[in-house]
């Protein structure tokens, strides 16, 4: 009785964390023709040793190199007269001040470089009136001072700036591809773009970069973009669009400034936009991957899973050599186990080891606690209630694991700011919590559980592009691209199941049996399986069963028999389950499989020993077992073992809050980094369309010995 009613008493808490950092300061300068090292410290008046240490990519006695971006320690010391630099140095003295200050809250992509353009002061300025900046990236919902001065006064922006472009990523390009063909070091480009992240080298198609203008030039380094006139047909939308034309919807909205005030793409509208460009068949059949420096011709191909000779067949301009930021393609029909996003080869790493402690995620919890029908001092009657209210259950179990994950969290150095809100399961609640909550103060929202009350929050946090993490199955799709759908959908699953079936037969006698509400699931084995036979099920009074003469007749004594077996009704699942089993023997050997485990698979009347004789197998969003760690550490705090809703709270807390702590954008999270897995759940974020972003991973599950194993794709 005391661990439930302690469980419920943590659910309730209103968790807030927090921490302060000072960090050094710095400020940036670009290499003119003819500077070295001795000269940029003297100028500073800092140290070359100090250069050094702050720029790893020079080296003693090297000359430095035109437009490199060299960070420069600021703390005590300022730049002195220099000729080259005059107007930026001036910035650092009290000539021009300013009459007041306005406020500027930062957007998502916005940067440095365009919030000093839109106020016309300069980003050395900017960074003067608000510190943080010069130890901390740029980051949405950041409130920044802009200083305003009186007509006429203004100081000029810098002159460096006047020397950079804003450059949009082309697909299938790199850091290290962009940095050679604009002549600057990887260093240099991560300075001018400080919003990138750390740990990977991932760059999404049409994100927008500052960039020097290439030296003697005036024009842009891409291929004239030619353009065309597209009518916006019945249903267009802006992403289907961006994609049809390979084109941001950013791009798309600068080219036709009608759509915004129109407040929205409308059919009929004539847009210009860029001409398609012709695909190249061939490419289709390569990913890419991006050489790292000091890579081997041994070490390359082991980690790519390729020989070198279909490697060297692919990329004939290896013959010469590895040369770092080299795009390789490699054939798509030899993959393994890489994993891949956009084409593009991704590298692996932990989000563990990646966090930046600096960032502090703000986190809004909603779940139905039922705290207005509840009397906590009622133990015996807190206890009937939570077990006769799933939806209770369900946020019980999630929270404990999420409490856990915070603990875990903590560990690992992070500062979080949670607030827990009881939506009481009732959409009118939800909509007068989010009358009294400022949404845009938060990185990220959890909850709720219900459809209704899902899509209540979601379209108000669209607005401020919030992102809202729903923690059950959304059946109906909900058209707005802040949502994040945590459960892998029913569709998805049954694709995963099917494409490991397929990779996994070789000459098995294909079976389906499925009931009229699964005619769609059947049609689909069909066109992964054409040869495969249809076993009818026949009514016998009010039940609905499988001759076991018929299927006797049916089935191969040759080769192993894969029968899939799709239906919602638990009855029809043990009847045929049942059946299957008894005609499994030595010379004729069953397998049963399914695209979709429902609950008609997981009632108490299926027998498990039948399952595990038949090696029932099926995809899943979860697996049952649960590291030892995450397990000890939830009975020290709760007295007892977590349930799934346990593990799935912990994991899903765990992921929430280690994408927000190495990216407060959780958004580009998504995008750069491809599958993570915890203790009985993994995510792999994909946006497919305007209703937001799905989870596409997911195990496949087989019965086996009275236990359940996990089995690994090809």
């Amino acid at each position: 009785m005391k661990f439930v009613k302690h469980w419920f008493l943590l659910a309730c808490l209103l968790l807030v964390f927090g921490c302060k950092a000072k960090a050094q300061q710095f400020r940036t300068h670009a290499v003119t023709a003819g500077e070295t090292l001795e000269s940029v410290a003297q100028q500073y008046q800092v140290t070359p040793e100090d250069l050094l240490r702050y720029n790893k990519e020079l080296q003693v006695g090297a000359a430095l190199r035109p437009n490199t971006i060299l960070v420069i320690p600021t703390a005590g010391s300022k730049p002195v007269n220099s000729s080259v630099n005059q107007k930026v140095t001036s910035d650092t003295t009290d000539i021009e001040k300013p009459i007041g200050f306005q406020s500027h809250r930062v957007r998502r992509k916005e940067t440095l470089y365009s919030i000093s353009r839109r106020y016309e002061i300069s980003e050395e300025r900017l960074k003067r009136y608000n510190p943080d900046l010069y130890s901390k990236s740029l980051q949405k919902g950041m409130m920044l001072r802009i200083p305003r001065y009186a007509p006429g006064t203004a100081p000029d922006p810098e002159v460096g700036e006047t020397e950079l472009i804003t450059y949009q990523v082309q697909p299938k390009e790199t850091r290290w591809s962009i940095a050679h063909k604009f002549k600057i070091t990887i260093d240099s480009l991560e300075k001018l773009n400080p919003e990138l992240p750390e740990n990977t080298s991932y760059l999404a198609s049409g994100q927008e970069l500052l960039l020097p203008k290439v030296a003697g030039t005036d024009i842009m380094l891409e291929e004239p973009t030619l353009y065309t006139t597209f009518t916006v047909p019945p249903k267009q939308t802006l992403y289907s669009l961006s994609r049809e034309y390979g084109v941001s919807r950013e791009e798309i909205l600068r080219l036709n400034p009608e759509i915004v005030e129109a407040g929205g793409l409308k059919e009929g509208m004539v847009l210009r936009l860029p001409e398609k460009k012709v695909p190249d068949i061939a490419e289709s059949e390569y990913v890419y991957y991006e050489v790292r420096p000091k890579q081997t011709q041994y070490s390359l191909t082991r980690q790519l899973g390729i020989g070198y000779a279909d490697l060297l067949e692919a990329n004939p301009e290896i013959a010469t050599g590895l040369k770092a930021g080299t795009v390789l393609r490699i054939p798509r029909a030899k993959m393994t186990d890489l994993e891949v996003k956009n084409d593009l080869v991704l590298e692996p790493f932990s989000l563990k080891d990646s966090i930046n402690i600096q960032n502090t995620p703000r986190l809004l919890v909603m779940l139905p606690f039922r705290l207005d029908r509840l009397d906590l001092s009622d133990g015996e009657g807190t206890q009937k209630r939570i077990q006769q209210n799933n939806a209770l259950q369900y946020s019980l179990g999630l929270y404990s694991g999420f409490l856990v994950a915070l603990d875990s969290i903590a560990e690992l150095g992070l500062s979080v700011e949670v607030k827990t809100m009881d939506t009481q399961l009732n959409t009118e609640q939800v909509k007068r919590v989010l009358m009294t909550e400022d949404l845009g103060a938060y990185n990220a929202i959890l909850g709720p559980l219900s459809p209704e009350s899902v899509r209540e929050v979601t379209s108000q946090a669209s607005d401020l592009n919030v992102p809202v993490l729903a923690p059950l199955p959304v059946a109906d799709e909900i058209p707005f691209e802040n949502l994040f759908y945590t459960f892998t959908p029913e569709q998805r699953l049954r694709g995963h199941m099917l494409q490991f079936a397929k990779e996994q037969v070789t000459d098995q006698k294909i079976l389906i049996i499925s009931d009229q509400k699964n005619q769609d699931a059947e049609m689909q084995i069909l066109e992964a399986f054409p040869s495969a036979s249809l076993v009818e099920l026949r009514q016998e009074e009010k039940n609905i069963s499988l001759d076991r003469e018929v299927l006797i007749n049916q089935l191969s004594q040759e080769a192993e028999n894969w029968i899939f077996v799709e239906t919602d009704d638990f009855r029809i699942a043990s009847s045929v389950s049942s059946i299957l089993n008894s005609a499994n023997s030595d010379t004729t050997q069953i397998r049963m499989l399914t695209t979709h485990r429902n609950k008609a698979f997981e009632n108490e009347v299926i027998s498990v020993p039948h399952l595990s004789n038949l090696k029932f197998t099926f995809p899943s969003v979860t697996r049952e077992a649960s590291s030892p760690a995450f397990t000890r550490r939830y009975r020290r705090r709760f007295g007892g073992n977590p349930d799934r809703y346990a593990v799935r709270g912990f994991d899903l807390g765990m992921d929430v809050l280690l994408r927000l702590a190495y990216d407060l954008d959780i958004y580009a999270v998504a995008d750069q980094i491809g599958e993570v897995t915890y203790s009985g759940n993994k995510f792999n974020y994909w946006k497919e369309s305007e209703s937001g972003y799905y989870n596409t991973a997911s195990y496949i599950l087989m019965y086996e010995d009275l236990q359940l194993k996990e089995l690994k794709d090809p």
